[in-house]
């Protein structure tokens, strides 16, 4: 039978790297005892030659099929889309596919995407979503890694943004800027985000003897509410009369802007009057307030590639158990800074 012309061969890698076929096989497919220099030279050959490996033959020679499913029920993908992402990029490092399901916030279109994955035979499953309140674990055969949104389970391997951090480096950043007289705006007193973030924030003005004006206001996760609660804060305050408060803090950057256009609206500047701060860093809503707000980045494509590094430990047979959290970043623009 006639070789198909231009298709690069074993050989032609063996040959080119001057060692056997079966050790290009093992290079390729990290297996065996080989030096690394010889690791090295063998994939420089065969990146060389352009040799493409046959899926199917290395799937059954490791018994894996060397993909994973990436399971979202974010229906938008404002949390899960960098979560992914970023485990996509640690994913194709290590030479694995990716199978990307949607289940929208819908359980029975969870379920079917979990079975049509098992049906697939991937190594192993990360499971994502929109908000960090733990949910029900799935049960599947193979490895689970749950990021941003945590697994209910305790023994599960969980990775998600450390929100305590976050918003204690807000605290931090105000208290630097002389600000003690600081209010919390959260999104829904019943979700993890919202009293998580009030709480580290709260002690962290306890440790410097700073006490949160007035009780946390909790309400929906949109400028509206965002707005509103700006007018709760400052009550019947008039122009030219003592503020209440010296600075807002808002547990997310949606809420933030709201709090922004109203606290202009109503003559208070920011941040000369009121220092404002956000969370999340998103950019549709951070960087198009007036000002451009200072608020936390939760590197969540560095949480999305850690749930990777956690599952493909695991698919090698060396599980992680428990919850991992993810550092954040806190991101100082004009809100707190003036001009910066």
């Amino acid at each position: 039978m006639a070789e198909t012309p231009g298709v690069v061969r074993i050989t032609d890698v063996a040959a080119l790297a001057g060692v056997s076929p079966s050790t290009v096989s093992k290079a390729l497919n990290d297996t065996g005892s080989l030096r690394p220099a010889t690791r090295a030279r063998v994939r420089e050959a065969a990146e060389r030659l352009g040799f493409v490996p046959d899926a199917q033959a290395r799937s059954l020679s490791a018994r894996r099929s060397f993909t994973v499913g990436l399971l979202s029920t974010d229906s938008a993908g404002r949390f899960s889309l960098p979560v992914v992402l970023g485990a996509e990029n640690a994913l194709v490092g290590g030479q694995i596919s990716a199978l990307l399901a949607t289940a929208r916030h819908d359980p029975v279109r969870e379920q079917h995407h979990v079975r049509s994955l098992v049906a697939r035979r991937v190594d192993g499953i990360i499971v994502t979503g929109r908000t960090t309140d733990p949910r029900r674990p799935i049960q599947v055969p193979m490895p689970v890694v749950y990021a941003y949104s945590p697994s209910q389970d305790p023994q599960d391997a969980s990775v998600v943004p450390d929100d305590t951090a976050g918003m204690a480096a807000v605290g931090r950043h105000l208290l630097s800027l002389g600000r003690t007289r600081v209010a919390y705006v959260g999104g829904r007193a019943d979700q993890a985000a919202s009293t998580l973030r009030h709480a580290a924030l709260a002690a962290t003005l306890a440790e410097r003897g700073v006490t949160l004006v007035g009780e946390p206001l909790f309400g929906e996760w949109s400028e509206r509410w965002g707005r509103l609660a700006v007018d709760l804060v400052l009550g019947d305050h008039s122009p030219g009369e003592p503020l209440p408060v010296d600075a807002i803090a808002f547990a997310s950057d949606q809420l933030a802007r709201g709090g922004c256009d109203r606290l202009r609206d109503r003559g208070v500047r920011v941040p000369q009057d009121v220092a404002v701060t956000g969370y999340d860093d998103w950019d549709v809503m951070a960087l198009a307030s007036r000002p451009p707000l200072t608020t936390v980045d939760p590197q969540l494509d560095r949480l999305g590639q850690r749930a990777a590094e956690l599952l493909l430990a695991a698919i090698d047979g060396r599980p992680a158990h428990g919850t991992e959290l993810s550092p954040p970043r806190l991101v100082v623009r004009g809100s707190t800074a003036g001009d910066t």
